[in-house]
């Protein structure tokens, strides 16, 4: 069961006693408890029927206790566990009495974030047959400018294809974080619907010049002049573009191209669709894959690997992040 269908549900009024959100994911998990905290319950209702604990101070007894209850004045009552992770795993397990005949005018959500509760132990296999659970995993980088484009639909906007590019490739895989940057940029657009470059440049503060998808797209024309003012950017401003987003960005830029070689022969639109990318930038991987061969492209991929482990300190010989990145794209474009 998705996020989507548990919010769905209890918006239709169907409700289950126990919920169990966990996983790597929070952004889904944070909907639902919010969702819970502010939504199923009516405001004269929440004061006598919401219990909210958390797992560096809750103590397993006072969450049965809650839960135990009978709602006042009102059909149900909703008991919150959040941060569940915080707890030891011995005292969560000691819900699973409760768990397995729980009260049916109480609805008991917990979140268990950045890891799944072991899945050995009797309270899991309580769980899965008593329990709505959902398990949330990290998004994949290549599904992150599909899904940031639709949550822009949603806020009532559209926004360029390459200011989508930017915002993605600086923020990466923090959904909440992308979230409330796309909210900034609504607040601020003064009634426009469209986000631009320029937009991103302005309210969120990266620069459309020198950030890491300009990187790559120097790399990719072989302009090594462009590539090292970039870089000189990075230097001069740290919070910009560390390594650590740069080379993932390079890595995947590089791997569309490797990608793209073996496409040869096959129209555009379905270059596009096999690789994963926006029909919008193919043309940018197509002037790259003539700029470099297979072979390059292969030896390309390995000195990413090679900096990467450079750029955690493996065999880098004190050199700083920026002399990494210089001494990096200088070797790419021999």
């Amino acid at each position: 069961m998705s996020a989507e269908k548990i919010i769905a549900d209890w918006k239709k009024g169907n409700f289950k006693p126990v919920y169990w959100l966990e996983g790597e994911e929070s952004y889904y998990i944070d909907q639902i408890v919010d969702h819970a905290e502010h939504h199923i319950l009516p405001e004269a209702e929440a004061g006598f029927n919401l219990s909210v604990f958390y797992g560096k101070d809750a103590d397993w007894a006072a969450v049965v206790n809650a839960c135990m209850r009978y709602p006042m004045f009102a059909q149900r009552q909703v008991v919150l566990l959040k941060e569940a992770q915080h707890m030891a795993q011995k005292e969560l397990e000691k819900l699973q009495a409760y768990i397995d005949n729980p009260l049916k005018s109480t609805i008991l959500v917990v979140s268990h974030k950045e890891k799944k509760f072991d899945g050995r132990s009797a309270l899991y296999k309580v769980l899965k047959s008593k329990a709505e659970l959902l398990t949330t995993k990290k998004m994949y980088d290549n599904q992150l400018p599909e899904w940031t484009n639709q949550m822009v639909i949603q806020q009532g906007l559209t926004i360029s294809p390459k200011a989508l590019t930017v915002l993605v490739d600086h923020i990466g895989n923090d959904l909440n974080r992308l979230e409330n940057e796309v909210e900034k940029l609504k607040v601020n657009l003064g009634g426009r619907k469209g986000i631009t470059e320029d937009d991103i440049e302005t309210y969120i503060g990266i620069s459309k010049e020198f950030n890491p998808f300009e990187l790559q797209a120097a790399i990719g024309q072989k302009d090594l002049a462009k590539a090292i003012r970039i870089i000189q950017y990075f230097e001069a401003n740290p919070k910009s573009a560390p390594i650590q987003l740069v080379l993932p960005s390079i890595y995947n830029f590089f791997s569309k191209v490797y990608q793209l070689h073996a496409l040869q022969g096959t129209n555009e639109k379905e270059m596009a669709s096999i690789m994963g990318v926006s029909p919008f930038f193919l043309r940018d991987y197509q002037n790259a894959s003539r700029k470099y061969s297979y072979q390059a492209v292969e030896t390309i991929l390995l000195l990413l690997h090679q900096y990467n482990l450079k750029s955690v300190g493996v065999n880098n010989g004190g050199t700083t992040d920026a002399g990494l990145m210089k001494e990096m794209v200088v070797k790419m474009m021999q």
